[in-house]
């Protein structure tokens, strides 16, 4: 079983699908730790409903970013962790932690990158980006975590339709839906040990 780490900054709408998810024995992990990098995000509330480990570190109390993930790599490390989520979390990474723990971090972007992703493209920006731009279809993506923004492997990807009469909060509602499914998958079969890489790619194999 999967010692797993979930980064949030929010609500934490899809931890609550891994809890679910792992509660109905669709995941072969357990979420030893939700980490918050804001104190008042209710995705702590969440873990702490269901007896999870939470843990909340104020940036602005460190020198550096590469200091603040030290704190963290401490508390991955005490807790044996062997994979991290970052579920809507909104801070980058030092490339400390993410070298520690590479091929490791899965992170879920609301938009089928390579489109709509980079530097500011995050929360409602990424679907008033959508509605703008007049693309006909956005979605979601599991990837992996590198040392770039959203630059990472991608594992999993689904599709919605962006409608005539949308706007950013009727698309994003709509994106929430598909994330909750493909983090889902994404992370269970990552627990189950059936991602593979070819040529820098990564897909998911049933044996």
């Amino acid at each position: 079983m999967m010692n797993v780490a979930v980064f949030i900054s929010g609500g934490g709408t899809n931890l609550q699908a891994i809890i679910d998810a792992i509660k109905e024995n669709k995941i072969n992990g357990k979420i030893k730790l939700v980490f918050s990098n804001r104190k008042n995000a209710y995705g702590l509330i969440r873990a702490q409903n269901e007896s999870i480990d939470t843990f909340y570190l104020n940036r602005k109390k460190f020198f550096s970013s590469e200091e603040y993930d030290e704190r963290i790599l401490e508390e991955l490390e005490r807790k044996n962790i062997d994979l991290i989520v970052l579920a809507g979390y909104l801070n980058i990474l030092s490339s400390k932690l993410v070298s520690k723990y590479s091929n490791r971090i899965i992170n879920i972007h609301p938009s089928l990158i390579p489109s709509f992703c980079g530097d500011g493209f995050y929360g409602e920006n990424v679907h008033k980006a959508v509605i703008k731009s007049g693309v006909k279809f956005t979605g979601a993506t599991t990837h992996f975590v590198d040392e770039n923004v959203d630059t990472g492997a991608i594992i999993l990807q689904d599709v919605v339709p962006v409608l005539i009469n949308d706007d950013f909060e009727t698309v994003a509602k709509r994106v929430l839906e598909i994330e909750h499914e493909i983090l889902v998958k994404t992370v269970k079969a990552f627990c189950d040990n059936k991602i593979v890489f070819k040529d820098n790619r990564a897909f998911i194999v049933e044996e």
